[in-house]
């Protein structure tokens, strides 16, 4: 019997670990919330366990403790795989097939209407080349097309691997806003990458993942902070004492001969008048924001092994 549970979240773990052996520990403890509708940005370096949970996602490795659910049902059965669609690593293809071949063995196998291969071709931007052997595909198109193999089944959930792997500047651009049309409708997308840029771009919210455990969660702007301003100004003690003075200002630290204001940024000119008045001689006053870049090489220096 198939037990399915009714939740908001589209994936939940609790504990969810992966040991190989006695001295890899893959995944740690994890614990993750996928939303319903979002895009979630699977965020870790290179051996950080972002695939291995994953394929324990979709039952492709099993777990040596804790607890998954995905679409409300255990991982790997045909309840949640159904409605799913993933490209996890790079994708595979029979290279003396056509691109549209291909996606039709896996419609065929899928039970999936040929009619959505025409659809999820034109999709990717891959219509003009579908008859092409993949042999002939560069490994960016061969992206798109693991891709289109993914969505297919036209997917409530959609697990996509690095998948501008192979992508030209400008190809990633096009992928990057395709990902967020595709959460359109309500469905799901969980986007794994180690590049900041790309999922700082598409994502609802991230989870940070280093040595198999997640160590942060939360939107862009939470995972950033809260923005403040920087002051470069002489003499910089009078000017830090009268910034610590003034309403609403929550911190100011002095480094390399500036000072970093936790402060509404609106209160910027004020700040700028009353130092100014004071004759502090401001020579810059600017928004200072932590970037993604920023907090991810803090959360995750020195943390991890190759797996």
């Amino acid at each position: 019997m198939i037990v399915v549970t009714v939740t908001d979240h589209v994936i939940e773990t609790r504990d969810l670990t992966k040991r190989y052996g006695d001295a890899v520990v893959a995944v740690d403890g994890l614990e993750l919330r996928v939303q319903r509708g979002e895009v979630y940005g699977f965020l870790g370096p290179n051996g950080a366990g972002k695939t291995t949970t994953l394929r324990m996602l979709l039952g492709l490795v099993r777990p040596t403790s804790g607890h998954a659910s995905v679409l409300g049902a255990a991982p790997g059965s045909s309840h949640a795989l159904s409605r799913i669609g993933a490209m996890v690593e790079a994708p595979a293809f029979y290279p003396y097939l056509s691109g549209r071949d291909n996606l039709t063995v896996l419609a065929r196998h899928g039970g999936v209407g040929e009619e959505r291969i025409a659809i999820v071709l034109a999709a990717v931007g891959l219509s003009d080349r579908a008859t092409d052997r993949i042999a002939t595909y560069s490994m960016g198109m061969k992206q798109r097309l693991g891709v289109a193999a993914a969505l297919l089944k036209d997917p409530e959930l959609l697990i996509l691997d690095e998948p501008t792997n192979g992508l030209d500047p400008a190809g990633m651009a096009e992928m990057r806003e395709f990902i967020r049309s595709l959460a359109q409708g309500g469905r799901t997308v969980v986007l794994s990458s180690h590049l900041m840029g790309e999922i700082e771009q598409v994502s609802d919210r991230v989870g940070i993942i280093r040595a198999g455990s997640l160590v942060a969660e939360g939107t862009v702007e939470e995972l950033r902070g809260r923005a403040g301003l920087r002051v470069r100004a002489e003499p910089l003690p009078e000017a830090a004492r009268l910034v610590a003075a003034l309403p609403g200002v929550e911190a100011v630290t002095s480094a390399g001969g500036l000072l970093d204001v936790t402060v509404d940024t609106a209160r910027a000119p004020a700040i700028n008048r009353v130092l100014v008045e004071a004759g502090v001689a401001v020579s810059e006053l600017y928004l200072q924001k932590t970037s993604l870049e920023d907090v991810f090489l803090e959360l995750t220096a020195n943390g991890d092994q190759p797996r």
